[in-house]
């Protein structure tokens, strides 16, 4: 059985249809059930682009079911998405997470399906990801490797491992309270997890793929990554932020698929290499912590300008 797709849209039709568009491009949509999750105008300057999201995704079709849940109010994306993901494991033990700006190859659906299968019943699988930093993994002989962080961009999960998604400060203190954890965190200190993680318990950001990566870590989780990407981010016209996308932006490769799947274990050879690509940006992890702040306002905020 495929997993049920929910895919998260707010105000931008443009970018929706897209989504969906590629989404159908693969073979596996015909057999997906796909819900899509429409949060609520947060003003009335957005009302008429809301309505015209919710017009187009009345007319989708090319999948197995089509779910439309039009929130009566503006959740946020943090909310929005956390329930709807937590509605859709309680439901169906395991679902496939899009957002309204990403753009999934046709290898994607196959991909996910195929890993949230070999991996059901192993506890330290926690997600399994679509997208990948434009990293070289050379002499890495495998189409996937297990690393110990998580993405918000095209993803999946299972019941078994969403339920230990905590939010709250219990986590950022039990971080906080060992240095050898915070750099852990960090990716040996090359990628600044921790920083976001404290801005968003103080209020400053609202993210709930900050909380659910310190969840997976306070489990010793891993996640499964594809050493090409699968997913590529259409960027947003209503960014609030001026943001470098090259830094985690990579391009498609349409003929690229996972073929096989590796043994659950962290690959420390592809971590060392993607620690490496941290630091090499604009001056090292300053210069990073510049790139994921913005991209963490700007994808994972509550509030769209």
């Amino acid at each position: 059985m495929t997993a049920p797709i929910a895919l998260f849209v707010y105000r931008r039709p443009g970018y929706t249809r897209r989504a969906v568009e590629a989404l159908k491009a693969n073979p596996e949509a015909a057999v997906s059930p796909l819900h899509v999750f429409s949060d609520g105008a947060a003003s009335v300057q957005h009302e008429p682009a809301v309505r015209e999201v919710r017009e187009y995704i009345r007319g989708i079709d090319g999948f197995a079911s089509i779910n439309i849940i039009e929130r009566d109010r503006n959740l946020g994306l943090a909310k929005s998405i956390v329930s709807g993901v937590t509605q859709l494991c309680r439901d169906h033990g395991r679902v496939i997470v899009v957002e309204d700006d990403l753009i999934v190859s046709a290898g994607f659906l196959d991909y996910m399906n195929g890993a949230l299968d070999r991996y059901a019943d192993d506890e330290r699988v926690m997600q399994i990801a679509g997208h990948m930093f434009p990293v070289s993994f050379a002499g890495v002989r495998s189409d996937a490797v297990f690393l110990p962080i998580t993405t918000s961009w095209g993803w999946a999960t299972w019941a078994r491992a969403w339920r230990y998604m905590t939010q709250g400060r219990e986590l950022y203190d039990w971080i906080a309270d060992s240095e050898s954890r915070r750099r852990q965190f960090d990716a040996n200190g090359s990628f600044p997890y921790f920083e976001m993680l404290e801005k968003n318990v103080e209020g400053q950001i609202s993210s709930w793929a900050i909380e659910w990566y310190a969840s997976v870590f306070r489990r010793k989780g891993m996640t499964l990554f594809p050493v090409r990407t699968l997913v590529s981010n259409t960027g947003d016209e209503d960014a609030t932020h001026s943001v470098r996308p090259e830094f985690w932006a990579s391009q498609l490769d349409p003929e690229f698929r996972v073929r096989t799947f590796p043994a659950p274990e962290i690959n420390g050879r592809a971590m060392g290499m993607l620690e490496r690509y941290f630091r090499s940006r604009d001056g090292g992890r300053h210069g990073v912590g510049r790139y994921l702040k913005n991209a963490f306002d700007r994808f994972t905020a509550t509030i769209r300008a």
